[in-house]
C-alpha cells in the first residue's frame, strides 16, 4: 500500500512524496471514519484498531527518520541540512479522536490552537469536525483561512485586546469568555451581540501549568457578574472552567462541574437559559486520560444529564498533539569528562579508537545537540516536561525503536548529559542519562511526545532558527481520506 506523506520545508512550501508500506489495514480501521460519524464505536473494535495502528505508526515513523538521517553526511552537507526536524503521524491524531469519542461521547472537543498550530494538524481536526479554542487574532485568522465556520471557534481569552474584539465581531466569531466586570463593560461597548461564557475559578493545584492564578471568577463573585451582564443587556450563554494544563487529579473535574451547576442556577435567577458548559482542558494523552474521562463523564451525567439539553464542549490541546510528533536532533559537539574534568585526547589515561573517538574507561560525556531550551525544548521550561532521549543513529547504525536506542541501567553503561546549542548555561535538556553506545559528533538522538508546547514557543535566541522541517506520515487510512491525500 502506498501511503502519501507530506514534507513541509523551512520555507513553508509543501512537496509530496510516497512511502511504501506493505501492511494491510484491518476492517475496523478502514471503517473508523463511519464509526466516528454514526457513534457506534465499540471498545473491542477500538482496541484492535489501536494496536494495529500503533504498530504501523512505529514502522512509518522509523522509515521517515531513517531515510532522512541516513541521507545526511555531516562532514560534507550544506549548512542547515543536519538541522533538527519533526516526524508527525497524523494517524495518531485520528486515533486520539476515536479515543475521545469512545470516552467522552457527549463532549465536543474545541482544539486549543496555542498548543501546536501546525497547519496539517489543524486541517485534520477541522475535517474531523472539532471546534477550535483560540486566544488571539492570529489563531482565529489561521482557523478561518481553512474555511472553518466562525460558529466552531470560541475566543477563550478572558483578557482580550480591544482591537481583537472588534476584529472577531467583524468575522462573526460570537463565542467568547469573561471573568470580571471590566471585561464585561469592554464587551458591552465593542461587541454587545457576543455569546458569553462566564469562566469560573477552579482548583488546579495538581496541574502542570496553573491557570487559576490568572483567570477565573470565584463563586463569591459570579452572582454579581451575572447581574451586571443582565444590566448591560449582554447575552450569557454558558459557563466555562479550566482545571489547569496537564491536570493529574480527576476530582478537580468533579468539583468544577459541581460549581458550574451552581452558576447555571444563579444565571436562571436572572432570566438566563444557559445552553453550553465548557469543561476546558487539562487532558493528557497518556494512560491517565481514561481515569480523568471516567470521573468527568460521571459528573456530567449527574449534574448535566442529556435530557437537560445542555451542550458540552472541551478545550483539549496536548491530548491531541503531544504523542503525534517525534523530534530528531543531531549531535554537533561532544566533551569528554573524567573525574569531573574535561579530558583532552593527549591525556595519558585516554586512548584513541580507530574511528577517532576517545575512550576513557569510566569517562562520561557532555553532548551538544542542535536544539535546546530556547528552541523546541522550551516545553522543559514553560510546560514542566521531561523529554527522554533515545538513540536514533550512532556508529553508522540506525537504532530507532530498538533495545539499544533506550536508556540503559547496566553498570557499564556510559553516562551523558545533553545540552542545547546556545551560549546560555541553562540550556540543558538532560542532566544525566546512560546508554550502552558511545555517542559522537554526527550521531542522532530522537525524542517522542514532542507535539505539545514545543515549536509554538521556540525562539530565535542566538540566531538559531525556530522553523524546522516537519515530515508527515499517516498510519490511519481514515485520516488520509479526510485530508484527501
Amino acid at each position: 500500500m502506498v501511503m502519501p506523506t507530506v514534507v513541509s520545508d523551512r520555507m513553508g512550501t509543501i512537496d509530496f512524496i510516497d512511502y511504501t508500506n506493505n501492511h494491510v489495514f484491518s476492517k475496523c480501521q478502514t471503517d473508523s471514519l463511519n464509526v466516528i460519524q454514526n457513534g457506534s464505536l465499540k471498545h473491542d473494535e477500538y482496541l484492535r484498531g489501536l494496536a494495529n495502528g500503533k504498530l504501523i505508526a512505529k514502522q512509518m515513523i522509523g522509515d521517515a527518520l531513517r531515510q532522512r538521517v541516513e541521507s545526511i553526511d555531516y562532514e560534507f552537507c550544506e549548512p542547515g541540512d543536519e538541522d533538527t526536524f519533526f516526524v508527525a503521524d497524523l494517524g495518531e491524531v485520528y486515533r486520539q479522536h476515536l479515543r475521545w469519542k469512545l470516552n467522552l461521547p457527549r463532549v465536543k472537543p474545541f482544539y486549543a490552537v496555542k498548543c501546536n498550530p501546525d497547519d496539517r494538524l489543524l486541517q485534520l481536526l477541522a475535517a474531523l469536525g472539532t471546534g477550535f479554542d483560540c486566544a488571539s487574532k492570529a489563531e482565529i485568522e489561521q482557523v478561518l483561512r481553512m474555511g472553518v465556520d466562525p460558529s466552531r471557534i470560541i475566543y477563550a481569552q478572558p483578557c482580550k485586546t480591544n482591537s481583537y474584539v472588534r476584529y472577531v465581531a467583524q468575522q462573526g466569531v460570537r463565542q467568547m469568555t469573561f471573568d470580571n466586570a471590566d471585561e464585561l463593560r469592554k464587551i458591552a461597548r465593542l461587541y454587545p451581540d457576543a455569546e458569553l461564557f462566564l469562566r469560573i475559578l477552579t482548583d488546579d493545584s495538581s496541574s502542570l501549568c496553573r491557570l487559576s492564578l490568572k483567570f477565573g471568577a470565584s463563586l463569591d463573585s459570579t452572582d454579581g457578574l451575572l447581574g451586571l451582564a443582565r444590566q448591560l443587556g449582554l447575552n450569557v450563554v454558558g459557563v466555562s472552567f479550566h482545571v489547569g494544563s496537564g491536570a493529574s487529579d480527576p476530582t478537580a473535574f468533579l468539583k468544577a462541574v459541581q460549581d458550574a451547576h451552581v452558576v447555571f442556577q444563579q444565571a436562571a435567577a436572572y432570566g438566563y437559559n444557559l445552553k453550553t458548559l465548557d469543561v476546558g482542558g487539562g487532558f493528557c494523552s497518556d494512560d491517565t486520560f481514561e481515569q480523568m474521562a471516567n470521573v468527568l463523564r460521571a459528573a456530567l451525567e449527574e449534574y448535566f444529564p442529556a435530557h437537560t439539553g445542555v451542550n458540552l464542549i472541551a478545550e483539549p490541546g496536548r491530548y491531541y498533539a503531544s504523542s503525534a510528533f517525534t523530534l530528531a536532533c543531531n549531535i554537533i559537539a561532544r566533551r569528554t569528562i573524567q573525574d569531573g574534568s574535561a579530558v583532552s585526547v593527549s591525556d595519558s589515561s585516554s586512548s584513541m579508537s580507530n574511528d577517532g573517538s576517545v575512550n576513557n574507561g569510566d569517562a562520561s560525556y557532555m553532548v551538544y545537540v542542535n536544539d535546546g531550551l530556547y528552541g523546541n525544548f522550551s516545553s522543559i521550561m514553560f510546560d514542566h516536561q521531561h523529554p527522554v532521549a533515545k538513540i536514533l543513529r550512532a556508529g553508522g547504525r540506525t537504532m530507532y525503536n530498538s533495545v539499544a536506542a533506550h536508556e540503559s541501567a547496566a553498570e557499564d553503561a556510559i553516562a551523558y548529559s545533553i545540552w542545547g546549542p546556545t551560549c546560555d548555561g541553562i540550556d540543558r535538556i538532560t542532566e544525566s542519562i546512560r546508554f550502552r553506545e558511545i555517542l559522537d559528533v554526527g550521531d542522532w538522538l530522537y525524542f517522542e511526545d514532542m507535539g505539545a508546547y514545543t515549536k509554538c514557543s521556540a525562539t530565535t535566541f542566538n540566531g538559531f532558527s525556530n522553523k524546522h522541517d516537519v515530515i508527515y506520515v499517516c498510519s490511519e487510512p481514515g485520516a488520509l481520506a479526510l485530508l484527501e491525500l
